[in-house]
């Protein structure tokens, strides 16, 4: 008997543990920035939690006072509504899901939802803002116990480091002059094509006429060589 077990606690001694992990695709900031309806910098006022209309899920509203809007429509409050809290004795919590206090100032990447506005992209959408001893205000990556991957690559994402407000801010605003841009290139394409389209079928015979045209001059060519 003291055979078989010498063996098997020496293989548990050695052998690696796997820790489990909560793995998430990691969001590329400019889809961040394209997908949310708001993009916000704010501090919250207030917050409260209760049971949602099926009484099965706890839901946390946390309502912002508006400091800047970055993307959206300007408001002076908005009021975010995520999964989990606790009600009474009963608390619920979902992983990846970013939690907020009471005078903490944040920077969301907002979307619209069944419930009301709330995080895009969990917590990849969350970032804490807070003023530094010299006084600039840094933005900082919600922490998470998520393995951010790159799905294409099947690798892992080294998270976000830490940068200023203001090149956060300017960050976000070049992304939204640039997709713009891009976006109008692709609308004059479109209206461009359109027009080319709209042209020949409008002058049908005229098309047809030169297409003809110029299959008989390039045979001719070909018969003289």
């Amino acid at each position: 008997m003291t055979r078989k077990i010498l063996p098997l606690a020496a293989f548990l001694l050695f052998a690696p543990i796997g820790a489990e992990a909560t793995v998430m695709r990691a969001v590329d900031f400019d889809e961040k920035v394209e997908s949310a309806a708001m993009i916000v910098v704010g501090k919250v006022v207030s917050q409260h939690s209760r049971w949602d209309d099926a009484r099965k899920n706890i839901l946390t509203f946390s309502t912002f006072r508006v400091e800047k809007t970055l993307k959206g429509q300007p408001a002076q409050e908005v009021t975010i509504v995520t999964p989990g809290g606790t009600v009474g004795s009963i608390a619920q919590e979902t992983i990846g899901v970013p939690r907020f206090r009471n005078g903490e100032d944040h920077l969301l990447f907002v979307r619209n939802s069944q419930a009301g506005p709330t995080v895009a992209f969990l917590e990849q959408g969350a970032y804490r803002v807070e003023k530094t001893a010299r006084g600039d205000r840094m933005v900082h990556p919600g922490v998470t116990s998520a393995v951010l991957v790159d799905t294409g690559r099947g690798t892992a994402v080294a998270p976000e480091q830490p940068r200023t407000l203001r090149d956060f801010e300017g960050k976000v605003r070049e992304t939204i002059r640039r997709r713009e841009m891009l976006r109008m290139e692709m609308l004059r394409h479109k209206q461009a094509q359109s027009s080319l389209w709209g042209f020949v079928q409008r002058n049908k015979v005229l098309v047809t006429l030169a297409l003809l045209g110029a299959i008989i001059a390039s045979w001719q060519l070909v018969k003289r060589w």
